[in-house]
């Protein structure tokens, strides 16, 4: 008989991990696996040494959330352990946001961490510990159709994490489960609150994790304070008109903080680690028509970008109209609507609507950007 899960076992045969991060949607996860039956373990990933809590919101993998975790588990009587991977995630997340940034790049770590530590490293030791699945509170929709795992964006599309699992492999797609994906976030809350749970109330995390109050330069000046050199900022035709203190305190389409007096507004339209220089502009100079990708992870077939697709290039971004040229490990990326402010670094995620609703195709890291009006 298959389960809920899709396994050919009993729920109580049917070895469950639920990452359990001690927010409420992950919380909710282990709760509903327990309710059907399911042996289930939860385990914690300790990230980093907290030190002083955020005033804002909440950040996760901290020291209250652990607690949290474990007492879910308790309250739900199911095993839970802690995996402390704080030196994994400094050199495969925190050092690439350090170096990326630095470069003058605008990454995401959120999606590095899932890349890495979440569904790479917890990805095999669930598989250590025989599990037959591994569950997490994401909210992204897994279908199996002929045999094959898709993913798709969630129905609550205001809690999408599509993005951030673009880069999520077949082989862990195959072995993932993601209950929330079918519901809403405030149905999530309700169940939490009829299973009685202590993080029913529990708000949501905000912000990076090793990010104390979205302070970005702050990490950076932590673990690399000569980044923080002098330079020139100089307009379109390269001619220097203002200094700059540090490349890594500006991002592409910033316009405040430029402190230059000008005809009309200026942004900045690129950051050059090269040379230490940034570039400002109009804001027709922001306008994006190609972007090229690195590192790509297909998840769709060679056929599904023979003609127009979608794609996003932020987590609340719009789905933007696109022709996707693929080739080996890197994609060109025309954008048919053309886009503002993007900046490398950050990720491009594929999609094409089906009768299911919008498949995820796979996507990359944003390489190089083009606006065919501006050759600097």
């Amino acid at each position: 008989m298959i389960n809920s899960l899709g396994i050919n076992k009993p729920e109580k045969k049917t070895k469950v991990v639920v990452a359990m991060s001690g927010g409420v949607d992950s919380s909710v996860v282990a709760g509903l696996m327990k309710d059907e039956g399911y042996d289930v373990t939860g385990i914690t990933l300790k990230l980093y040494n907290d030190a002083k809590p955020s005033k804002v919101g909440r950040q996760c993998c901290a020291g209250q959330d652990i607690l949290d975790a474990k007492r879910v588990s308790e309250q739900l009587n199911i095993n839970h352990e802690i995996l402390y991977y704080q030196k994994k995630f400094k050199k495969e997340v925190i050092d690439n946001f350090i170096e990326s940034y630095s470069s003058g790049e605008t990454p995401i770590p959120c999606v590095q961490c899932n890349q890495t530590v979440k569904f790479r490293d917890l990805f095999k030791y669930s598989k250590d510990l025989k599990a037959d699945v591994l569950v997490t509170g994401h909210y992204i929709k897994r279908v199996q159709t002929n045999g094959k795992s898709l993913m798709y964006r969630a129905k609550d599309f205001t809690r999408d994490q599509s993005y951030f699992l673009f880069s999520t492999s077949q082989e862990q797609l195959d072995f993932l489960r993601f209950p929330l994906g079918d519901i809403e976030k405030i149905e999530t809350r309700n169940i939490a609150k009829k299973l009685n749970l202590n993080v029913a109330e529990k708000p949501d995390s905000q912000d990076i994790c090793f990010v104390p109050n979205g302070d970005y330069s702050s990490v950076i000046k932590k673990y690399r304070p000569e980044s923080f050199q002098h330079g020139n900022i100089v307009d379109v035709k390269g001619e220097v008109v203002g200094q700059h203190d540090g490349i890594i305190n500006y991002t592409i389409g910033q316009r405040r903080g430029i402190k230059i007096a000008g005809k009309e507004p200026l942004y900045v339209i690129k950051i050059n680690n090269y040379d230490n220089t940034i570039v400002v502009g109009s804001k027709d100079n922001l306008k994006i028509d190609k972007i090229i990708l690195r590192e790509l992870n297909i998840l769709g077939s060679p056929s599904d970008f023979n003609n127009e697709i979608k794609i996003k290039i932020r987590s609340t971004g719009k789905l933007l109209r696109a022709k996707v040229q693929l080739n080996s490990d890197k994609a060109e990326v025309n954008i048919l609507d053309g886009e503002n402010g993007v900046s490398p670094g950050q990720a491009c995620v594929f999609y094409l609507k089906d009768n299911t609703g919008d498949k995820v195709l796979g996507g990359g890291w944003i390489d190089k950007t083009l606006n065919k009006n501006l050759s600097t």
